[in-house]
């Protein structure tokens, strides 16, 4: 079980009995506790997501929002597995899972409040899950007021567990993920948001990226391109959308290999929404004035 704890000075507790409960901060997990969520992270794939990875029916998946936004029994079922196991794990907290918001909004509002928050995305990546390409991803991020304080990446067909935790780094299947200096005179690699989930708009602006020495692509799983970040594979990101479950556990993962990231505003990515988009996840700072100037240039 994940420990919280009371950060207020003993002699206030002492002096002013009569105040208000003040709901306990949570605190980073420690290792094992860190593991004991992997635990549940895995076993949720093992019994939810990989028995359906290309065994799908065509009344296991639905459309949502439109043809490219798809959701599947797995995604349901997973969601559902992780959101009692991770409560458990951390009394007192809550779940804002994409499903969960789906269905009913007002799931949202834990993100702006007291209680620690679990952030689920079953399956990132649905549409390649549906189509049978293992470039999925389980995530999962513990956060409160705000802030990121642990992470998991999981891609089940892909054998990759990223763990990122608040202040300690991270690590790629138990092994220590760290910064990867620039290659001189290489292109800056940039996942975009797909033109399949973009308005004119929006492509518009992203469409900055074309520029000397940016070479921009469509996206895959974001949760899988902030790994890519983490790894050195690539550069950044350039989003456009703000569903904190697909973002939360990425950009904790990118800031704890030395990355960071940043609105067009020059703000860094609020969870809880409201943000000027597009925004940048980078490797370095360097590379993100690069992105939002480019970006910002078109806004």
């Amino acid at each position: 079980m994940i420990e919280a704890v009371d950060n207020r000075n003993p002699g206030d507790i002492a002096h002013h009995t009569a105040a208000p409960a003040i709901r306990p901060q949570a605190a980073v997990p420690t290792p094992e506790e860190a593991a004991a969520v992997e635990d549940a992270i895995r076993r949720a794939a093992a019994e939810e997501i990989l028995p359906r990875f290309r065994q799908l029916a065509a009344e296991d998946v639905v459309e949502k929002n439109g043809p490219h936004d798809l959701v599947t029994i797995a995604d349901r079922r997973a969601e559902e597995q992780l959101t009692a196991a991770l409560a458990a794990l951390l009394p007192g907290s809550v779940v804002v899972g994409e499903e969960a918001v789906h269905a009913d909004p007002s799931v949202l509002d834990a993100l702006s409040g007291d209680a620690p928050v679990w952030i689920v995305d079953p399956v990132d990546g649905t549409r390649q899950f549906v189509h049978g390409d293992p470039g999925f991803a389980t995530l999962v991020a513990l956060a409160h007021h705000g802030e990121v304080l642990a992470s998991w990446t999981y891609a089940p067909a892909l054998g990759l567990m990223a763990v990122a935790r608040h202040g300690h780094g991270a690590t790629l299947n138990g092994a220590p993920l760290v910064p990867h200096p620039a290659v001189p005179g290489a292109a800056l690699e940039v996942a975009i948001s797909h033109y399949d989930f973009t308005t004119d708009d929006q492509k518009r602006v992203l469409g900055a990226l074309d520029a000397e020495g940016v070479a921009p692509r469509p996206c895959g799983s974001a949760g899988l391109e902030y790994l890519r970040i983490a790894r050195g594979e690539i550069a950044a990101t350039a989003f456009s959308w703000e569903n904190a479950w697909d973002h939360a556990a990425g950009l904790l993962l990118v800031q704890e290999t030395g990355g960071t990231d940043a609105t067009v505003a020059g703000v860094p990515f609020a969870l809880a929404g409201g943000n000027a988009l597009p925004f940048t996840a980078a490797r370095d700072a360097e590379v993100a004035r690069r992105i939002l100037g480019l970006l910002a240039a078109a806004n």
